[in-house]
């Protein structure tokens, strides 16, 4: 079947989903090791979590760039290159300023793929199945964050570098990404508006869908084709709209506390009463979950649609953490009560935003702006991550887990009035076709 290619290379780019995800998470089986090891203050610990943060928002902010001038496919091989060198160069640092100089690196590659690879994805597929291919990436992101976890706790008890062998078996799947993007193509569509090279583009669309190449081709240089006497700036006021959901939609992502928990999980756990081992074998856990309700997402999202999705998420992420707030604020530690709350959170946010961000921003921008307007939303979302990772630590102390979990309740409580009142439903609809309804021409 022809189509096995256009999977194979979904597969194959969604692999800088399952490195964004294992590097996002692995730091949170060694932070502890190293804060030890170079004797970190509050502050110089809360900067080594989140300089990765840092350089992914540096990614995510010039991401865009490379993917529009240097094209998608060379921007990804780019992306596996900064995963290798920055799983090395961590695992082998003997210092704490070279630490976080190769973690930074990692970070600008989680950033920059977070752009580019979901990019890439929606415009090589069709749309009756683009959200399940999209959501390919995200259900990669989760299966490195799964296998992060498990690895962590293999490792934890092998010595005093059990750490350093924490982050360096990332270079193995880091360098399995890089040969395997030597096999996919280049973007129809970006070879069709940036090159103007239509012919080569009509002969990959042709493996993509080979009943509509023609009718594929033809709407691409319609919208071109609208697009050439208006602004190409993303922020001119016929973008307004999706830049704005854009934008709201990655903050609401990030104020969830999502990466607040996949970074701090075993502290969390410990500040619930639970033993290091526990602590550790629970965050597996957490992974599975993950795991399990992202692949369960990806086999509705195209049936059901993104906003049913979000609604049905957004309200289940609500009573978790007003229930997580509430055993603070009481202190009922008893048995596995926060662990077992935070499991059925990750189901509700796997179900919903996890599966739901990528697929989305990827869709609601034209052609023309496409990567710019990834790149901005991406930026938003990992600023906002980054935000949340540095400050954690602080507010966790200073308010304790009750006031915390309950900000993240109530930003939860406005996203579901966000995704009831203004989301768009885009299931279905070709990426030229959102652009009509979307975008004032």
């Amino acid at each position: 079947m022809q189509n096995s290619k256009v999977v194979f290379w979904s597969i194959v780019v969604a692999l800088g989903g399952f490195l964004f995800g294992f590097d996002t998470a692995v730091i949170s089986g060694a932070e502890k090791s190293i804060q030890r090891l170079w004797d970190l203050n509050v502050f110089e610990h809360g900067f080594t979590i989140s300089i990765a943060l840092m350089g992914t928002v540096v990614g995510a902010l010039f991401g865009g760039i490379p993917s529009d001038q240097l094209g998608r496919r060379k921007t990804l091989l780019g992306i596996a290159v900064l995963y290798l060198i920055s799983s090395v160069g961590s695992a082998l640092s003997p210092d704490w300023p070279l630490f976080l100089i190769f973690r930074f690196l990692g970070g600008l590659g989680v950033g920059a793929s977070s752009v580019t690879a979901p990019l890439y994805i929606s415009e090589i597929s069709p749309a009756r199945s683009r959200g399940r291919m999209v959501a390919l990436f995200q259900f990669n992101v989760v299966f490195g964050i799964l296998i992060a976890y498990l690895s962590n706790y293999l490792l934890d008890g092998s010595g005093e570098f059990a750490w350093r062998w924490m982050l360096g078996v990332q270079a193995l799947p880091s360098l399995a990404f890089l040969v395997l993007l030597l096999k996919v193509p280049e973007s129809p569509r970006w070879l069709i508006l940036k090159q103007g090279k239509v012919d080569e583009a009509r002969e990959i669309l042709r493996i993509i869908e080979p009943a509509t190449v023609e009718n594929s081709v033809a709407a691409i240089l319609t919208a071109q084709a609208l697009d050439t006497d208006a602004s190409e700036s993303l922020f001119s006021a016929k973008h307004r709209r999706p830049v704005l959901l854009a934008i709201i939609f990655a903050i609401f992502n990030q104020v969830s506390g999502i990466n607040a928990i996949i970074y701090y999980t075993p502290r969390i756990f410990e500040m619930a009463g639970l033993g290091v081992g526990s602590a550790l074998l629970s965050t597996a856990g957490l992974g599975v979950v993950n795991f399990a309700f992202t692949l369960l997402a990806m086999n509705f999202i195209d049936r059901f649609g993104r906003r049913t999705l979000m609604l049905i998420g957004s309200v289940g992420i609500v009573v978790t953490l007003a229930l997580v707030a509430q055993a603070f604020y009481e202190m009922q530690f008893s048995g596995y009560t926060v662990p077992a709350l935070l499991l059925v959170y990750i189901a509700f946010f796997a179900f919903s935003q996890g599966a739901v961000i990528w697929v989305f921003i990827s869709e609601i921008f034209p052609n023309s702006v496409r990567a710019q307007g990834q790149a901005l939303g991406s930026f938003t979302h990992w600023l906002m991550a980054a935000v949340i990772a540095f400050t954690f630590p602080y507010f966790a102390e200073q308010l304790g887990g009750g006031h915390t979990f309950l900000f993240f309740c109530a930003m939860m409580v406005l996203q579901l009035l966000f995704v009831w009142k203004y989301m768009p439903e885009t299931k279905g609809t070709s990426l030229e076709q959102i652009e009509k309804t979307l975008v004032v021409h």
